[in-house]
């Protein structure tokens, strides 16, 4: 795929857009294109008056032209309204080519809550905004409703949240096996798995640091977050061990919450649940995906449905207080009968939380690679009546959408949404999402990032990210020593911060 942004645009966002209607495309850097390959032609003209967008989109066959001029907005920065321009263009392009109009629009990006934020707080009330982002943005009506109603819940749940807050994410990332849709670094094989013993003495040594910083600088600590991978891939000692070590450096019962992603019912025992419940852990994760077995099968989970109630049944009576339930639509395989089945019994149980996925096609998935042919023709509007039948099924059962994300290559171009019980939001998943806060991370494949927070009406956080070894064996094989590289941490922490006073 060819795509060319000539103008004061970024071509990254160009290309963004050109994948709601080219989902899976790669790019290329040449030059010269014959008529016969897809390509999408961007030309922006700016001046003192304001924008014009002419766009040129063809799959190689058909070729469709969009356009869009408008004057400078007043109360809109120069950059918006050109992005907005190029949108339209685009859009137009698309929509006359394909004959399929995207339910969200030009709206673009993993974080869609914060266009409405921004002109929430701009003064816009819920209709206005509501109004802007029908016609500017383009979205469909219940993509509208559902976007400004979590900007708004997500702004009352924050509201009394300061800079002196932060996280801590964990990572444990192992697994007993590797989904077919999976491109998280997990570790699956026996010779691998038996780094775990090493992987933990220096992953608590590294907690230890992060602790030690976080009082340095007069942080309180929000929420803790361990994830992967599994984390209940460790065995019942190996849990009370990490447990025991946060334990020793936080009063977890101050925390907002304290997380353990248990995922594979497979690995969900009554053990560890209880090690989990006396160490202050509050909120788990436990991760059918979906209630049919052939999908499982097919996905390359290797755990049942049964096992999944049974490990539901074991959670419920640990005592930790919030449940956690991930499933996803548009699986390979599903279909809307299925899916329905699954929101229906998942309900049923009453969980605290229920997160809502739709399939993403990862580039580092083995799905991807075994069926790179037609793993992009997914797109058949199954995957929109499932979330259409959740988002209906979860309001008329008590639970409110309370976060959401979106992601490249996403199945119809649809959302991933949190829903919760009044009161038992996941706050780690917002403050990570939206980016409220520090979060400092231990272990492989984890991520710090520095936040100095900043409302989208303000320009949005100033943001710093510090990246560990990605593979475990990279992590342990480190040879400068964690007091060293801590030392350097709170150098750029002090850094970053005095640079954005």
């Amino acid at each position: 795929m060819i795509v060319r942004a000539n103008g004061n645009v970024n071509q990254y966002y160009v290309q963004t857009l050109c994948m709601l209607f080219f989902p899976g495309a790669k790019f290329s850097d040449k030059e010269v294109c014959d008529d016969n390959m897809p390509h999408l032609y961007v030309d922006v003209y700016d001046d003192e008056n304001g924008v014009r967008c002419d766009a040129e989109m063809t799959d190689g066959k058909k070729v469709a032209f969009g356009h869009y001029q408008t004057e400078w907005l007043s109360g809109e920065t120069r950059q918006r309204v050109i992005k907005i321009a190029v949108g339209k263009a685009v859009f137009e392009a698309g929509k006359e080519l394909f004959k399929v109009t995207p339910p969200w629009g030009i709206l673009i990006g993993v974080r869609p809550t914060k266009v409405p934020m921004q002109y929430l707080l701009q003064g816009h009330g819920i209709r206005e905004t509501q109004n802007i982002l029908k016609n500017e943005y383009f979205l469909n009506a219940k993509k509208v409703h559902l976007v400004t109603g979590i900007a708004s819940y997500e702004m009352k749940l924050t509201k009394r949240m300061n800079d002196k807050f932060c996280s801590i994410y964990i990572s444990i990332p192992f697994c007993p096996s590797r989904c077919s849709y999976c491109s998280f670094v997990s570790y699956t094989s026996p010779k691998l798995l038996s780094l775990l013993g090493d992987y933990l003495i220096k992953l608590k040594a590294e907690i230890t640091q992060i602790f030690n910083l976080v009082h340095e600088k007069g942080y309180k600590v929000a929420t803790v977050y361990i994830g992967g991978g599994t984390p209940t891939i460790l065995d019942d000692l190996q849990l009370r061990d990490l447990l025991s070590h946060i334990n020793s450096h936080c009063d977890v019962s101050s925390l907002m919450e304290f997380t353990l992603e248990a995922g594979r019912p497979d690995t969900i025992t009554v053990e560890k649940l209880k090690v989990a419940a006396d160490l202050g852990v509050t909120r788990i994760s436990v991760n059918p995906q979906t209630l049919s077995d052939a999908v499982l099968d097919a996905i390359g989970r290797k755990h049942t449905t049964q096992q999944f109630f049974d490990a539901y049944d074991i959670a419920k009576k640990s005592g930790i207080r919030d449940i956690n339930i991930d499933i996803i639509a548009g699986l390979p395989t599903d279909n809307f009968i299925r899916f329905s089945r699954t929101v229906d019994k998942i309900v049923e149980l009453q969980p605290e939380n229920i997160t809502i996925h739709t399939f993403s096609v990862k580039k580092a998935s083995d799905i991807l690679r075994q069926e790179s042919d037609k793993i992009y023709s997914l797109g058949t509007g199954i995957a929109a009546k499932c979330i259409d039948y959740s988002q209906v099924k979860m309001r008329n059962s008590g639970y409110k959408p309370y976060y959401m994300y979106r992601q490249k290559n996403t199945v119809e171009n649809l959302e991933n949404v949190g829903y919760s019980i009044d009161g038992h939001e996941g706050l780690y998943n917002i403050f990570m999402m939206e980016e409220y806060h520090t979060i400092f991370a231990a272990g492989a494949g984890a991520v710090t990032k520095l936040v100095d927070y900043k409302t989208p009406n303000e320009g949005g956080s100033r943001i710093k990210r510090i990246f560990n070894q990605k593979y475990p064996y990279e992590y342990l094989k480190d040879e400068i020593s964690l007091e060293d590289k801590y030392k350097a941490i709170s150098r750029e922490h002090d850094e970053f911060f005095q640079y954005n006073k």
